[in-house]
């Protein structure tokens, strides 16, 4: 917690005739991240790559397969709900007995697929090239065959008069006019330029015969009669997906193991009798880990435990309480945590939901948003979809309980006044409710963003002393206490002569000296070494002292982000049922019936849109906060995933 569990190195040696039990206990504990091995160009020390073990060929080929099936019956293994597991013994038998007729049926559905896809194609394309033609009363063989004639056919801005001898067809009921022309040869050349100068576009005759609106009708029935059939095919790969999806994503997990087991010796430096590993164990597993390996091989390996340099690329595994896990995706998003540094992610977990309440803070928002949260569930099954909706189901809560403090719901004041302060807006009169108390949430918001930035700045002095060595990190150390002292004693000199509402009045100390009284002293002073602390590390950094206030101001949109929400919600209220719904239940009459259905879509589509609005402002703001403002102030990040070599089985067991 805090910190990303703590790692061990371990190298192992043995005799190449115990990789492959190595590799499957190794794959089976999955907790072992291994370094890959890159030979050193020009190096002489014998070692090279390893080869894969035998099966390796056949193990991909099969898995190629089976995805290839997948793809086609639309099963996504992320989103297979698990029934049972299936025994591996099982699978295996199965793999030789029953697949391949699953895969010979799925193949022939699918080619059979493509084959009618291209002639559904070719009839609707037939058919688009038909319809510029029905509008002239002319069958298809009309217009070729002739020695003596020219004809011209296609699309024209307008109609045209043409003084040589000729007959023509025009209609503008065709998307672009439609024109035809037969002209005598000797006459072709000056038609053509006439044509052209009034934006002639030269089509194609389709190669058909008989009446155009016959072709098109036959084109267009068999297109319908083929896309049935389509349907048809669909329906059969739907059947197969509901019957052997649970047998196909155990064939997909049991042979992508089969396969990186198989491929992992690709990973090792080896010698001609020997292979070698280097890789990373959570120290929770470590011991584990050696005795099951020593046990497997019958003594016949080579344990070493390295030691670990500040220099290393130690990969970082979360060390988080279950509530806080699916806030680890913001991490990843931003960058994950190095190794020697503090992991944020519980605060994140804790702090991210609040500010989220804070901003949306709506009794009816919040509802919608957790029976949201909770109905995709069914939907989303993917990891990260499912540590979305974790992370909204907690701050639609938030949200709920900040709505009770408001007061508020779809912009309606409850029943009792706000436990904590009034956010409504004087917005259609008295009818709205409790006042707004914009100073007081405004303040709140500031002190909010002290002291998260106060707290990203102690963290900050803490990573200093583990990222860095030397002066190096005692530079970093005094910075980041420079940069406390710097906004804690501006804030101390403001408040010293102007009072903060809601706050102990500091104007009234005793003077100490030259006119300023304790607070004021205690600012200067504090303002005086942050700015030499800040500017013993890096002079430059003087500059971005102004930084502070408007990182600091940031923490407005705390509030104000949430009053436009309200704001938003009182007026589709007004207007729904203050100006449309209220006034026609005095006298219902026709009129006044057709003003209320409007008001109630406008009230329902008001509220939709605003529980978006709400949503994006919501979680954008508040991740906002914590990216910009808070992170900058001590988060390095780059730090290496943990990546074990092994898989989690979901659909298969041992």
């Amino acid at each position: 917690m805090l910190r990303p569990e703590r790692m061990r190195r371990l190298l192992i040696v043995a005799p190449k005739s115990e990789t492959d039990t190595i590799v499957r206990e190794l794959y089976r504990h999955n907790v072992y991240h291994i370094e890959d091995f890159v030979p050193e160009s020009g190096s002489s020390d014998g070692l090279s790559i390893g080869h894969p073990l035998s099966g390796a060929s056949d193990a991909a080929s099969a898995l190629i397969k089976i995805r290839a099936i997948e793809s086609a019956c639309g099963i996504d293994p992320e989103n297979v709900e698990v029934r049972t597991r299936i025994p591996a013994s099982k699978v295996r038998a199965m793999i030789q007995t029953d697949l391949p007729a699953i895969i010979e049926e799925v193949e022939g559905l699918v080619a059979s697929r493509s084959r009618l896809e291209a002639q559904q194609k070719e009839h609707e394309q037939r058919a688009k090239e038909l319809e510029p033609f029905v509008a002239v009363p002319m069958d298809l063989d009309l217009y070729r065959g002739y020695t003596r004639f020219s004809v011209f056919t296609g699309h024209i801005a307008h109609d045209v008069t043409i003084d040589a001898p000729h007959e023509k067809y025009f209609s503008d009921k065709v998307d672009g006019n439609m024109i035809v022309v037969v002209v005598p040869n000797e006459h072709r050349e000056e038609v053509e330029r006439t044509l052209l100068d009034a934006g002639f576009q030269a089509i194609p005759v389709p190669d058909e015969t008989g009446a155009p609106a016959d072709r098109l009708k036959a084109h267009q029935e068999e297109a319908r009669r083929i896309e049935g059939e389509i349907a048809a095919i669909n329906g059969k790969i739907a059947g197969i997906r509901e019957r052997h999806a649970d047998f196909l994503v155990a064939c997909d997990e049991l042979l992508t193991a089969d396969v990186e087991r198989a491929e992992a010796p690709l990973r090792f430096a080896t010698t001609e009798e020997t292979f070698l590993t280097e890789g990373w164990i959570p120290e929770r597993n470590f011991e584990k880990v050696k005795e099951a390996l020593v046990r497997a091989t019958g003594g016949k390996i080579y344990l070493e435990e390295l030691e670990i340099e500040h220099t290393d690329a130690v990969p970082v595994k979360y060390d988080n309480p279950s509530f806080a896990r699916p806030s680890q995706m913001f991490m990843d998003l931003y960058s994950r945590p190095q190794y020697a540094e503090l992991d944020p992610t519980l605060m994140v977990a804790i702090v991210f939901p609040i500010f989220f309440g804070m901003i949306l803070g709506d009794v009816g928002y919040g509802a919608v948003l957790l029976a949201l949260s909770l109905g995709l569930r069914k939907v989303l099954k993917s990891e990260g979809g499912r540590a979305l909706l974790k992370v909204l189901s907690i701050s639609s809560i938030s949200s709920i309980i900040f709505g009770v403090l408001y007061s508020e719901a779809f912009g309606f004041a409850l029943p009792w006044e706000p436990l904590f302060f009034s956010r409504h807006l004087n917005i259609g009169g008295a009818a709205t409710g409790h006042g707004p108390q914009v100073v007081e949430l405004m303040i709140i918001a500031i002190w909010i963003g002290i002291l998260h930035i106060t707290l990203g700045r102690l963290i900050g002095t803490r990573n200093a002393r583990s990222l860095y060595h030397g002066k190096h990190a005692t530079k970093a150390m005094i910075s980041n206490l420079g940069w406390l002292g710097f906004m804690w004693g501006l804030l101390l000199l403001i408040w010293a002569f102007f009072p903060i509402p809601m706050m102990p009045d500091l104007t009234g100390l005793p003077v100490v000296a030259m006119g300023f009284n304790l607070a004021a002293v205690t600012g200067v002073v504090l303002l005086v070494a942050g700015i030499i602390g800040i500017a013993q590390e890096n002079p430059l950094e003087v500059v971005e002292l102004p930084t502070i206030i408007s990182h600091v101001l940031s923490y407005a949109r705390l509030t104000a982000v949430g009053l436009s929400s309200v704001a938003i919600a009182m007026v589709v209220n007004y207007i729904s049922i203050g100006m449309m719904i209220e006034p026609q239940l005095e006298a219902i009459t026709p009129v006044g019936v057709i003003l209320i259905i409007v008001g109630i879509l406008v009230f329902l589509l008001g509220h939709v849109l605003n529980t978006a609005l709400g949503l994006l402002g919501g979680g954008l703001h508040s991740i906002r906060l914590h990216y910009v403002e808070f992170f900058t102030k001590f988060y390095k990040g780059g730090g290496k995933k943990y990546n074990p070599f092994g898989m989690k089985l979901k659909f298969t067991e041992e």
